[in-house]
């Protein structure tokens, strides 16, 4: 199956488009952590992430240092020799940023783990090149041959109906995971109160957030002690 998708060109042009897309995310980021500037500067310091992302931006050349880590990751995924390096530096840095959005609650989990899950699909694509670091006993197989080959230009139908069914799954599972999110501004957490099962309870949480500044658990806390009371 691995050698068969190899041979494919539709394949080969997935993996293109997850490799500009995952550079682009990237760049933009670097230039603005080179800049001086605070990324996502339009997040309240209140918020969550903002907590964080602030403190980030005061730590001088370590700021520096991850904007152009970023530029030379994007370009290493950029040039095709060295895309199998961007893409093994790229992965613990979008999983740590995963991580980090799913524990502030941040709104962009959906757009990072499908970055994810790109990043994923870029290290399968050059398994036969990284399997023998793998801490697990390899098959005997022949190795993907490295002589060109006429590349098959039959369309996959059925892994591209599971790449759609994956990212609409990402949805609508982040749209039901948490009953309470912080939003990315004040309006954006009050205005997601009306669809909560007890409003009082989300306007509370939304001031202890934005307005008071408070930890994220400590406002959970009172959400959810608000949620029994009223």
């Amino acid at each position: 199956m691995y050698c068969e998708a190899k041979e494919n060109k539709w394949f080969h042009y997935f993996a293109v488009f997850c490799r500009i897309l995952l550079a682009l995310g990237f760049i933009p980021s670097g230039f603005v952590k080179i800049s001086g500037e605070r990324f996502a500067s339009g997040l309240s310091v209140n918020h969550p992430l903002g907590h964080y992302l602030e403190a980030l931006h005061h730590t001088e050349y370590y700021y520096t240092f991850i904007g152009i880590s970023q530029l030379v990751i994007a370009l290493l995924l950029l040039i095709p020799r060295t895309a199998l390096l961007g893409a093994l530096m790229y992965f613990p840095i979008i999983l740590n940023i995963c991580v980090l959005a799913y524990a502030t609650r941040f709104e962009g989990t959906r757009i990072i783990t499908l970055m994810v899950l790109a990043n994923l699909y870029l290290l399968f694509w050059d398994y036969n090149r990284i399997k023998y670091i793998l801490p697990f006993k390899q098959v005997n197989e022949d190795d993907y041959a490295t002589t060109k080959k006429t590349l098959s230009n039959k369309f996959p139908f059925l892994f591209f109906g599971c790449v759609f069914a994956i990212i609409a799954a990402v949805i609508v599972v982040n749209q039901f995971l948490f009953d309470i999110r912080p939003g990315n501004s004040p309006i954006e957490c009050t205005n997601g109160c009306a669809g909560n099962n007890n409003p009082v309870a989300c306007e509370e949480f939304c001031d202890c957030i934005h307005n008071q500044g408070k930890p994220l658990h400590e406002c959970l806390e009172k959400y959810n002690k608000a949620r029994e009371t009223n």
